[in-house]
């Protein structure tokens, strides 16, 4: 028996380990789009919408904004495709298993680094529209199959959570390496048939290290998982549900929630997205600068996987006290989730206020509370789903709420129009309102803890009743 109980905790650490290394190196990629724009302007990526203008005193000047709004655009398409797919995603991870979805997001890796493989030279520039989307979806089906880790570690599982998703942030970093490799001689092709071959770890992954259906939560004694061990019940049938999904669909929490949700990510998606242009504005241009800065901005973006846990250690420690009589597991993971809702709505409204100041240096500073937010509002998703809804909803609603977020952050790129456009490249009016817009998240963790004050109430309540009879 002691034999089983060693062999099982070795494999949920291995488990865990290569699960994190997964999310950290593929995951997110996408959101390295600052390092790997820089790259595919190196090599020549739409150069032909670039051209000479006069400015003042009869210099030339070289016009690309064409051609930044090209680059602006993919990664409009490409962040929306991230989250507006996690909803076939969610039903897909729900219904079909771990192994069916991860191999469809293998298949799809694959296919995706084929397009960018064969989309040089800049003839073949229109065939990114293609890869970068691609490489979004694969990237949330690998982050849903393996937030389900944290069900293998009941007493740390929204700090697991967290820690997935702040992996998945920082393997935006990758592209970092891709940009470095760039400039010391390696194509960008290179690189990319490299991450091809390391699908066979993903491979390996799937029919190993992960069950076949669900890792069901909670954890039924000595449950064993993977090659030729996992025990074959469909653990979705064994949990009967107090709401339906439609039910949950239209709480409250679910609107609160989406709400949160959708508003900092468009302040995340456009920052993101128009990093490169703002750079160019503030450096007058120095590439070198740019480079410098771009190179500042990956760097924290690998500081997301230390940052997250901490989203996950502040809702797990609140788990963890004492529980008020008459006070129900549930209540007390809605109790705990209120604080880290309200931090990562506080951070975002600091951070949209640095990123609004139009000063070069202080971009650093931007640069670290963008990544703490971002890490902070990826985990508190999950986080967040997981505690406050039926196990059984968890890819649909988590699918869901992405999705529909990803239908408001497509506000970015009229926003982004505007400023090339009307406002003549000053982004400043578009930062305050996006600021502004920024406090409308405090209503959800308002909504929760009034929730919560209003179950202490009754409970009071009823106390006070059954002493008085």
């Amino acid at each position: 028996m002691q034999v089983l109980e060693n062999k099982l905790s070795v494999r949920r650490c291995l488990t865990f380990v290569t699960g994190l290394v997964e999310c950290l190196c593929f995951a997110g990629v996408v959101f390295g789009w600052a390092s790997l724009v820089f790259v595919l302007k190196e090599d020549g990526y739409f150069s032909s919408l670039c051209f000479n203008t006069t400015g003042v005193n009869d210099t030339q000047k070289l016009d690309c904004s064409a051609q930044d709004e090209q680059f602006s655009l993919i990664f409009t398409i490409t962040s929306f495709i991230n989250n507006f797919f996690a909803l076939p995603n969610g039903f897909l991870f729900d219904h079909f298993g771990t192994t069916v979805a991860r191999l469809l997001a293998i298949l799809n890796k694959l296919l995706r680094l084929f397009l960018i493989f064969f989309s040089f030279p800049s003839a073949l520039s229109f065939l990114l529209f293609l890869a970068l989307p691609l490489l979004a979806i694969g990237g949330i089906l690998f982050l849903i199959t393996n937030m389900q880790i944290g069900n293998l570690f009941d007493s740390r599982r929204s700090t697991i959570i967290n820690l997935y998703n702040g992996a998945f942030d920082s393997s935006s970093a990758l592209f970092l390496i891709i940009k470095l490799l760039h400039e010391s001689g390696v194509s960008l092709r290179t690189s990319f048939l490299f991450l091809s071959a390391c699908s066979v770890v993903h491979i390996l992954r799937t029919f190993f290290l992960l069950p076949r259906t669900f890792i069901p939560h909670p954890l039924p004694d000595r449950y064993a998982y993977g090659y030729k061990t996992e025990i074959m019940t469909d653990f979705h049938c064994l949990f009967l549900s107090e709401k339906t999904f439609r039910e949950c669909l239209l709480s409250r929490f679910f609107v609160g929630h989406l709400l949160w949700l959708s508003v900092m990510q468009l302040r995340h998606f456009l920052f993101i997205g128009t990093l490169n242009p703002m750079l160019l504005r503030l450096t007058d241009g120095d590439s070198s600068l740019v480079s410098q800065y771009t190179n500042a901005f990956a760097f924290t973006q690998l500081c997301a996987v230390l940052c997250a846990p901490w989203n996950g250690l502040i809702m797990d420690r609140h788990r963890g006290k004492p529980r008020a009589a008459g006070e129900t597991v549930h209540e007390a993971d809605l109790r705990a989730s209120v604080l880290s809702l309200f931090l990562t709505a506080l951070q975002c409204v600091l951070f949209s206020l640095c990123a609004s100041i139009p000063s070069l240096p202080l971009q650093y500073l931007t640069f670290i509370l963008q990544v703490l937010n971002r890490s902070f509002l990826y985990g508190g998703i999950a986080a967040f789903i997981s505690v406050a809804f039926p196990s059984c909803h968890f890819g649909k609603l988590y699918g869901l709420g992405t999705s529909l977020a990803a239908l408001f952050c497509l506000l970015q790129y009229p926003c982004f129009a505007l400023v090339n456009g009307a406002l003549g490249g000053d982004p400043l009016y578009v930062n305050i309102s996006l600021t502004l817009l920024s406090l409308l998240p405090f209503v959800h963790p308002l909504s929760v803890y009034l929730h919560c004050r209003k179950l202490a109430s009754l409970r009071d309540k009823r106390e006070t009743t059954a002493f008085s009879s």
